[in-house]
């Protein structure tokens, strides 16, 4: 009878609130979205195109780039434009099903990155370690298998996760205090039993992210002990800036992941909407800050970004 009645209350249909408590801030919040949205797709777009359509970009470590970008414009159009339309629109209805693809996107693309980064770091090793093998080591062949594999990784760990939200009932509230669905953050709107969603994402984030963020720090070590080696300063100082970027993305990426499980830890009398602030943080400061920091840091990608928009801007003056 209890199955019964959980069935027939069962809501399939869900209301995401954006930032409760910011309610009447709403509109001035949503134009740093809006802004940091248009960065990610122009910035990450344009690495892409320059990356694919200039041959002297089609090394291992601008293709691997390219295959961040790609992950980063999922990840920001996955979650922002819902975001906006709860802003602008009051529109935050969400059917069970959305809400469900919805996550999905976001875990799996969010895995991938984690996973691009650790092949990015695995990059710089062979580059500083084994620069003369460096074409022989990482073929084309190799970065696609890589790729596909980064790809199975991240959504054969996800997949589950529709199955095991897909058994539960949902009859309890139906407003969900966010701008967008997550998996436990839907899962305890349910009646049922969620230890098996609790343990099962725990351990999906141990076995990806967490080993990882291991296997980045590893790989970095022993990058420092070979840099350490070279006895010509400047050659130390070349080989270190080679990674400065890659660091800094690697920082940008998991250090507000980090600060927003510490404060959702330990930082109990933290306001609600702060935690769902820094939550969006994770999933819009990296998607438009990558591009920005690689076209700084990188003289390559530097110059073919200043030639594109000069070259356009000539053609478009000669033209008139």
């Amino acid at each position: 009878m209890t199955a019964l009645n959980y069935t027939a209350v069962s809501h399939t249909v869900f209301h995401l609130l954006g930032i409760p408590g910011l309610e009447d801030q709403h509109m001035w919040i949503s134009i740093p979205f809006f802004i940091s949205y248009v960065i990610a797709l122009l910035g990450n777009s344009l690495l892409i195109c320059i990356i694919l359509t200039k041959r002297s970009l089609h090394e291992p470590m601008y293709l691997f780039l390219c295959m961040l970008a790609g992950a980063d414009i999922v990840l920001s159009t996955c979650t922002v434009p819902q975001a906006l339309a709860i802003f602008w629109f009051h529109a935050g209805e969400i059917s069970l099903d959305r809400c469900i693809t919805q996550l999905f996107f976001i875990h799996t693309t969010f895995i991938s990155e984690s996973g691009i980064l650790l092949v990015m770091a695995f990059d710089r090793y062979i580059a500083i370690c084994y620069p003369l093998r460096y074409t022989t080591i990482l073929t084309g062949a190799l970065i696609g298998k890589i790729g596909v594999t980064i790809f199975l990784r991240s959504y054969g760990t996800i997949f589950p996760i529709i199955f095991l939200l897909k058994r539960l009932t949902f009859c309890q509230n139906n407003i969900i205090p966010h701008t967008y669905c997550e998996h436990i953050g839907l899962a305890k709107y349910a009646c049922n039993d969620i230890y098996a969603n609790i343990w099962y994402g725990f351990s999906i984030l141990v076995l990806t992210v967490v080993l990882d963020v291991v296997l980045i720090f590893v790989s970095y070590v022993m990058i420092l002990r070979a840099v350490f080696c070279i006895p010509s300063r400047d050659a130390r100082h070349k080989a270190l800036n080679t990674c400065g970027s890659h660091v800094c993305i690697i920082i940008l990426f998991y250090g507000p992941g980090i600060f927003t499980v510490l404060t959702q830890r330990f930082g109990r009398h933290i306001p609600p909407h702060t935690h769902i602030l820094l939550a969006n943080v994770c999933m819009l400061a990296p998607p438009m800050l990558n591009p920005i920091i690689y076209g700084i840091k990188t003289k390559q990608i530097r110059e073919q970004v200043v030639h594109v928009l000069f070259t356009g801007q000539k053609s478009l003056r000669f033209r008139n």
